[in-house]
């Protein structure tokens, strides 16, 4: 996991060595800092000329300007290192992601992956730059301090000895302590943006069925229970600073009582008023830097979840690859199931799709019927490639879907969902999306295509009209052609509607359905629908049940034998949809 993150640095190399050797210099210098003060103190006690007074005073404001400016350079160059850093994981974790297929999408909720690009990145970025800057200033400190320490004071210097274990049980215990309330709260925040983002989605059913005040119980919970985790954890944490005052008084009461002690037995001859000074710095410095690593420490098991979590999308590996040698050209929209078997999951015991045999040539219109779960949405899904079969294969323009380029055959492919998005832009941008080439014209005749032209024109910028996140501010039926017309200006060898003019009505349905016929007649069109007006003029009609295809044929063949069809033609057409 390290070395996956390590990798992530690559072009900042060079800003976190540079801040390694400023923390370097930086503590070197501080620690120095002392030594000379001790010899500055002795020489006023002693009351020495005042040019050597002045030369020690000189040195130690270099010394100071020196830390100083170490201490802003490792500042500068380790705040562009932890950025540059948490802007490639990042940009690594969003690559991945818009690399995975269906299959690894489903391991993760949209809300988990909003939560490790935001919040766990960001613990990942203060820990990067507590290790290159915290965690390596306080362990040199602690040693440099220490040696000094045993230079200036020798015996005295054994009262680090009990304070320095003292102090690390206590803030190792602190940590364990705390530590499992931090972890928690990730899953949590899981939890939380699932909910903010359920409530955002579906504002219009809350409000329809006038279930705000649910919603905000139901938030108040999960933020309630975060809250009182990171209180839980912060009041643990918050015994550092006791802890830490106490170990500073003793180490202060203990220089000082044994250091007077021994100047006034010796008359400054074993030790004296200088190196009591320096005892005492050396001593501050040592308790500081063990409060910095215990902060490390902390700081460094709350990221170990957020790296494990931002690992687990790194380290994802795409269930779909292209080929060593990819075929880049689709030749026509002729597509072919032979013995096709599909399920989502390895350890599933029953198969989505069970033993497909379809042939399909290139420019047919294909409708394709079936209750809730019987598939349909799953066989066109194979097509794309968006899943690969488990057994069986699928065949478009005569080649494997296996051994195109994704890409290619993609482009040669066009999906249009029932709640297929737009996204916020204008109309303009959103139609680009199908062909970022496309003139006016071209706009114009896919939208003329989809029955879309007359409501864009009634707006009053026309294809500059906005549309906001998700297309919220037109109506379904609206956002559906707009989709549909998105999908036209791919010019694509197969059209699949995926039950995606179910929010317009039977007259602009068939509208749609004609011009399919006229302007794209090579195109191989597979329309998946719940009324049988949508497909009943197709050249053929899979009714799917259960996973398998229960019948096939033309609207008068079906009609004559098949049960499940009549069902849905019969109920339709006497007091169903089309009746109304």
């Amino acid at each position: 996991m390290i070395k996956t993150f390590i990798q992530c640095i690559r072009e900042f190399k060079r800003p976190t060595i540079l801040t390694l050797l400023f923390i370097v210099a930086e503590v070197f210098i501080e620690v120095l800092i002392p030594f000379f003060t001790a010899d500055l103190v002795n020489d006023i006690k002693a009351s020495a000329p005042m040019e050597q007074v002045l030369r020690l005073g000189l040195i130690l404001v270099v010394m100071a300007v020196a830390s100083l400016a170490c201490g802003g350079a490792a500042g500068y160059t380790g705040a562009r290192a932890s950025a540059g850093f948490a802007r490639n994981v990042r940009r690594d974790v969003f690559t991945r992601v818009q690399a995975f297929s269906f299959e690894n999408i489903d391991k993760f909720s949209s809300a988990s992956l909003v939560t490790r690009m935001t919040t766990d990145i960001t613990n990942v970025q203060m820990a990067f730059l507590m290790v290159i800057r915290v965690a390596v200033r306080a362990p040199l400190m602690l040693v440099f301090s220490v040696v000094m320490a045993y230079i200036m004071g020798g015996a005295l210097a054994t009262a680090f000895l009990i304070v320095i274990p003292v102090l690390v049980a206590g803030l190792l215990l602190i940590a364990r302590e705390a530590m499992p309330s931090f972890r928690a709260v990730f899953r949590k925040y899981d939890r939380m943006n699932e909910s903010v983002e359920e409530n955002v989605r579906g504002m219009r059913v809350v409000k329809g069925f006038a279930r705000e005040e649910y919603e905000k119980k139901k938030f108040a919970e999960a933020s309630h229970n975060i809250c009182m985790d990171f209180t839980h954890a912060e009041r643990v944490v918050a015994l550092n600073s006791p802890l830490m005052q106490l170990c500073v008084y003793f180490n202060m009461v203990f220089v000082l009582y044994f250091g007077s002690r021994l100047i006034i037995r010796s008359g400054g001859q074993l030790i004296d008023v200088g190196q009591i000074s320096s005892m005492l710095a050396y001593g501050m410095q040592i308790l500081m830097s063990l409060m910095m690593l215990s902060m490390v420490y902390v700081m460094l098991t709350i990221s170990m979840e957020s790296l494990r979590r931002i690992a687990e999308v790194l380290q994802e590996s795409p269930s779909l690859h292209n080929p060593d040698q990819p075929v880049t050209e689709v030749r026509d929209g002729s597509i072919d199931f032979d013995g096709v078997s599909f399920k989502y999951a390895q350890t599933a015991q029953k198969n989505a799709l069970d033993q497909i045999d379809l042939h399909i040539r290139s420019g047919m219109t294909v409708g394709v019927l079936g209750g809730t779960g019987a598939g349909k949405t799953t066989l066109i899904q194979l097509i794309p490639r968006l899943y690969d079969v488990s057994e069986g294969s699928v065949r478009v323009g005569g080649v494997d879907v296996r051994d195109y380029d994704l890409t290619a055959l993609r482009n040669a492919v066009a999906v249009v969902l029932q709640k297929n998005l737009l996204f916020s832009g204008s109309i303009r941008e959103n139609l680009l999306w199908g062909n970022p080439d496309a003139d006016d014209e071209q706009l114009t005749a896919a939208c003329r295509l989809a029955q879309a032209d007359d409501f864009i024109r009634a707006f009053p910028e026309g294809y500059d009209t906005h549309i906001e996140q998700g297309g919220t501010n037109v109506s379904g039926g609206q956002r559906q052609r707009l989709c549909i017309a998105r999908a036209l200006l791919k010019k694509p060898r197969i059209l699949i509607l995926d039950d995606s003019t179910s929010a317009v009505d039977t007259r602009t349905d068939a509208r749609i359905r004609e011009g399919f016929r006229q302007y794209i007649p090579e195109t191989t069109k597979i329309i998946i629908a719940q009324r049988i007006s949508s497909v009943q003029d197709a050249d053929l009609i899979l009714v799917m049940d259960n996973g398998r295809i229960a019948d096939m044929g033309d609207h008068a063949a079906l009609l004559a034998r098949c049960d499940i069809y009549q069902e849905i033609y019969y109920q339709q057409t006497n007091g169903g949809e089309q009746g109304a």
